[in-house]
């Protein structure tokens, strides 16, 4: 196990050292191991000065530090991805990281209505949903690395001090909390990064962020400060009555900001209306930041707009000035191209996304960026009908829900609520031959609705709904089985991260990626029963994608000839989706939708024509 979750029982060290008798030796013993402890640290510290001092600024990494200030959900993590895109833009090299404020070790066992999708890295870290922006916009792969939260901060520090590596210190906030957050911000920076940009979680006054800013404080005193940047995003509400943005809630916000020693080089002003020259000159008056620096960020029509939104308010300019950063002219021949296919696209479809969390549609995140990038390669608007899975239980209410659809997709999730639904969804769409996509439990449920109508297994089932089932044709994956009986922890132990698959030959999803063999992100702890698959194989099923060594069925679908788009996978596309590099997936749905739709839409218009 991670030496990070492990409380039980004293380390080896200090601990041992204090469970005999305190004896001159002893001591002795303890203050010669600080003296060495010591002058390692004097001797580290001197080195690392030493190597920042031969560096030209051109070849420091330079750090930027995105804060929230007023209220939560302004935007800050769409603000950074695309501060990073424009950046990237320019030639440079950057990378991203989240510093969550909460206790959670990481979002992995939390509520999806609290917290959003979980989205997953190749190493299989589960991360915050703003990780997904930041590979969308930087379209790049990032690692666990790009998310810490106070949960792994005080984990490690706390498996530290049960080794003994203090040396019977008094573990405290500062220094021990923040050097652990120092350590993991510094770790993203290289040789091969011109910029990290770290977002700081919360909203400055929360006392759970107070450790991350002043973390982020020491490192501008450690790195240098022209080698830090600091952005405060800040909301300007307007008050109806008197007509007027009001500006008092972000001098107190930068207030409250340089209270604690940090002095903000820019602030992003969040609001549903431009923000006039004299506002401008207000703010950077009484927060002390030059007027350019002030920006105005309205609402956007969408989220891939916000690049132009910044750059023309001239942010990614001034941050390259005060950074002293090589760059070149902003290339947006690839982004221009992508914002003509998302505001004027030549056709259009809908898709209707049957979940259980359709409440809060940050728990379908990437899902719904990944359907949209689909529809952006196909140039058509993907407008998506949110259909709630216990809707769809009876084939009447299935019926109603996805009535005008022209396609169906089944997202990931866990639980038995709303699981009915979903596969009376799916038993609509295949009977119909509306275009359907299963990710994860989509899949299993796809592979239970053909077991019981088409294989003729009338009770099959999961055991993650019914442990005791008699038709187990979907079941839990070997490796699981203790953390199903509560043996071992639920947290990071599911089937994480990047996992390859062998496509069969003639299968559609073999026509969809190009090639035989693929790698996709996982995030499940059960799979297809193989007992079962001679006999679904029978009735028609295809498993088209299986593991190297055959024993884990990745992909399944149904001939075409049978249907036009009838596929699932076990794994997770939608986490390695990009708007400007659509997933062959989610492009093979829009298609097939496009094609329903010009079907369905033919022999109505004969039907006119002959009245």
């Amino acid at each position: 196990m991670d030496e990070r979750y492990r409380f039980s029982g004293y380390a080896r060290g200090f601990g041992a050292v204090r469970a005999r008798s305190c004896t001159s030796q002893a001591r002795a013993d303890i203050l010669r191991a600080r003296g060495e402890a010591e002058l390692a640290r004097l001797a580290s510290t001197t080195g690392v000065f030493l190597r920042i001092a031969a560096q030209s600024s051109q070849t420091q990494t330079k750090h930027l530090f995105v804060t929230g200030g007023v209220a939560s959900s302004l935007g800050k993590g769409l603000t950074a991805s695309s501060l990073g895109r424009l950046l990237k833009l320019r030639g440079l090299r950057v990378t991203m990281q989240k510093l969550d404020p909460y206790l959670n070790v990481d979002p992995g066992t939390m509520n999806p209505f609290q917290h959003g999708e979980v989205f997953v890295t190749d190493d299989g870290a589960e991360t915050d949903l703003d990780v997904g922006h930041y590979e969308r916009f930087l379209d790049t792969e990032l690692h666990g690395s790009a998310n810490v939260t106070t949960g792994q901060v005080y984990s490690n520090v706390i498996a530290k001090e049960r080794r003994g590596e203090y040396l019977g210190d008094t573990v405290q906030v500062i220094p021990h909390i923040t050097n652990e957050i120092k350590d993991r911000i510094r770790a993203m920076a290289g040789p091969d990064v011109d910029v990290v940009i770290t977002e700081v979680g919360g909203t400055v006054g929360d006392i759970e962020s107070l450790p991350f800013l002043e973390a982020v404080r020491q490192v501008r005193h450690e790195v240098g400060r022209d080698n830090c940047f600091f952005l405060h995003v800040s909301l300007l509400p307007y008050i109806g009555p008197s007509g007027e943005l009001k500006t008092k809630p972000t001098q107190h916000s930068v207030a409250a900001l340089r209270s604690i020693g940090i002095q903000p080089d820019a602030i992003v002003c969040r609001s549903d209306r431009p923000i006039t020259q004299s506002l401008k000159r207000k703010i950077s008056l009484m927060c002390d930041v030059d007027e350019d620096a002030v920006v105005s960020a309205i609402d956007a029509a969408s989220i891939y707009d916000i690049p132009k939104v910044l750059h023309s308010e001239g942010l990614d300019a001034y941050v390259v000035r005060r950074l002293g950063l090589p760059f070149r002219d902003v290339d947006w021949s690839g982004w221009d191209d992508l914002l003509r296919r998302v505001h004027k696209p030549a056709k259009e479809v809908t898709i209707a996304l049957v979940g259980k969390y359709i409440d809060l549609p940050d728990a379908y995140l990437s899902v719904t960026e990944a359907l949209r990038a689909g529809g952006f390669g196909n140039d058509t608007r993907v407008n998506i009908r949110w259909v709630q899975s216990d809707e769809c239980c009876t084939p009447e209410g299935a019926a109603r829900e996805l009535d005008g659809v022209d396609g169906v997709l089944i997202p990931g999730g866990f639980g038995v609520r709303g699981i009915e639904g979903k596969v009376g969804a799916i038993r609509h769409a295949r009977e119909n031959r509306i275009p359907l996509l299963g990710i994860c439990l989509g899949l299993q449920c796809m592979v239970i609705e053909a077991a019981r109508n088409l294989a003729g297994v009338e009770k099959a089932d999961s055991t993650e709904f019914t442990p005791d089932t008699p038709d187990p044709v979907i079941s839990t994956m070997a490796d699981q089985l203790d953390v199903v009986a509560g043996e071992r922890d639920m947290g990071g132990t599911m089937r994480l991260g990047l996992y390859p698959a062998v496509l069969a030959e003639g299968s559609q999803v073999r026509e969809l990626y190009g090639e035989p063999r693929v790698s996709e992100r996982h995030r499940h702890r059960y799979e297809v029963n193989n007992a079962y698959r001679g006999r679904l194989e029978a009735a028609g099923l295809v498993f088209s994608g299986t593991s190297p060594d055959d024993r884990l069925v990745e992909f399944v679908e149904l001939p075409r000839e049978t249907h036009p788009f009838f596929v699932s996978t076990q794994a997770h596309p939608e986490f390695l989706s990009r708007p400007t590099r659509p997933h062959p997936l989610f492009l093979g749905l829009v298609k097939a939708a496009l094609d329903y739709a010009a079907n369905r839409v033919a022999p109505a218009e004969t039907r006119r024509r002959a009245k």
